[in-house]
C-alpha cells in the first residue's frame, strides 16, 4: 500500500511538472506573440508618419533589454525628441548598447536641464538627479559634492511628489554621512521620501525614530517603519527589526526572523527588485546573520550548534566587516 501511494504521488508530481512545462511554453510563446504584435502596430504608426511610435518603439526594445536595438532607434530621433535624447544619456552613462560614455551622458543631461523646451519640463527632475549622480561619483565630470548636492536639491524640488523621490532619499542619505552630519536635514528628507513612497527611506526613519537621530527617540513610530519596511522587502529594516528583538531577549523571534534575513545571498538581485542600495542591503543582512550566529553560540531561541555559529560569524564578516567589528565590541562590552 505505502508503495502504491508513493507511486501514484510520483505520477502526480509528473503531471505537475508537465503541466507547469507547458504553462511555461504558452507564456512564452503569448510573450513573443505580443510582442511582435506591438512591434508590427508600432512599425505601422511610424509609417504613417506618428513621431511618438519611434520612441516607443525604442522603449519596447530597452525594456525587454535589447539595448543595441534600443540604442538605434533613439538615436534616429534623439534631436527632436528629448525622452529619447535622455534614454541615450542613461545608456552611454552605464554602457547599455553602446559603449560606455559618461561624459556623452552627462551633456546629454544638461541639454536636457538647461533646455527651455516645455516637451523637456517633465524630465527636468530625473536629468538633475542622474547628474547629481555623475558629480558625486566623479564619473563623466570633475568631482563636487558641492555641485551634486545643489543639483539634487533641483531634482528633489522641497519634497514635491511629482519631483525626484530618489533625489530626495539620497539627500537623506547625504546628510547622514557628510562630516559633519546634518541629522535634522537628513530626517527631513528620508520624512519627504518616505512620504512618496520611498522604501529605502521608509526603512532609514525607522532607525532614525529608533535611535533619535534628527528626531526624538519614538520606539513606537519606529518599529511601524521598520515593521512597513521590512515586509515590502526592506532588508535594512529586517536586520535592525532582528536587533530589536535580540536586545529585548526575545530569542525565538530573533532567531526566526535573522535565519530567513540570513539566507539572502543576492545583494544585487535584492538592491534591483527593491531600488535599495546594496551596501545597506548587505549591511541589513550582516546584522541579521551575525544575531543569528549568536542565537547558534549560545543556543538563544534555537538549539546550540556552535559550528554552524562559525560560519555564520564568516558570512557576516564577508558582507560587511565594520558592522561585523562594530556588532562585536558592543558584545564584548556587554551591550548586547
Amino acid at each position: 500500500m505505502e508503495q502504491g501511494t508513493q507511486h501514484r504521488k510520483q505520477k502526480v508530481e509528473k503531471q505537475i511538472r508537465r503541466s507547469r512545462k507547458r504553462s511555461s511554453s504558452s507564456e512564452m510563446y503569448s510573450h513573443a506573440a505580443l510582442f511582435k504584435k506591438a512591434e508590427e502596430l508600432l512599425a505601422k504608426r511610424i509609417k504613417e508618419g506618428d513621431p511618438l511610435a519611434y520612441f516607443l518603439k525604442g522603449q519596447l526594445y530597452f525594456e525587454e533589454g535589447w539595448y543595441a536595438d534600443a540604442f538605434i532607434q533613439f538615436e534616429k530621433i534623439k534631436d527632436t525628441d528629448f525622452q529619447a535624447m535622455y534614454q541615450l544619456g542613461v545608456m552611454h552613462y552605464d554602457g547599455l548598447g553602446t559603449k560606455e560614455d559618461p561624459e556623452k551622458g552627462v551633456e546629454y543631461m544638461e541639454k536636457i536641464i538647461n533646455s527651455t523646451s516645455p516637451k523637456a519640463r517633465h524630465l527636468k527632475y530625473a536629468a538633475a538627479y542622474n547628474l547629481g549622480r555623475a558629480y558625486f561619483e566623479g564619473y563623466g565630470v570633475k568631482h563636487s559634492a558641492e555641485e551634486a548636492e545643489r543639483l539634487w536639491l533641483i531634482a528633489a524640488d522641497h519634497g514635491n511628489p511629482k519631483a525626484s523621490v530618489k533625489a530626495q532619499s539620497t539627500l537623506g542619505m547625504l546628510y547622514s554621512t557628510t562630516n559633519p552630519k546634518d541629522l535634522k536635514k537628513a530626517f527631513f528628507w528620508h520624512s519627504e521620501a518616505c512620504g512618496n513612497g520611498s522604501l529605502e527611506s521608509q526603512g532609514v526613519l525607522g532607525v532614525m525614530y529608533l535611535h533619535g537621530q534628527g528626531i526624538h527617540q519614538n520606539t513606537k513610530a519606529a518599529l511601524e517603519c521598520l515593521k512597513e519596511a521590512a515586509e515590502r522587502g526592506n532588508v535594512y529594516a529586517q536586520g535592525h527589526l532582528v536587533e530589536y528583538y535580540y536586545k529585548r531577549k526575545m530569542y525565538a523571534t530573533a532567531a526566526t526572523s535573522a535565519k530567513r534575513v540570513a539566507e539572502n545571498d543576492n545583494v544585487d538581485l535584492l538592491a534591483k527588485i527593491t531600488d535599495c542600495l546594496p551596501v545597506y542591503i548587505a549591511k541589513g543582512v550582516a546584522m541579521a546573520t551575525f544575531y543569528y550566529a549568536r542565537c547558534l553560540q549560545y543556543g538563544l531561541g534555537m538549539q546550540q550548534d556552535q559550528a554552524a555559529a562559525k560560519i555564520y560569524y564568516s558570512r557576516a564578516c564577508l558582507l560587511d566587516p565594520d558592522i561585523v567589528s562594530d556588532l562585536e565590541l558592543a558584545a564584548n562590552h556587554g551591550k548586547i
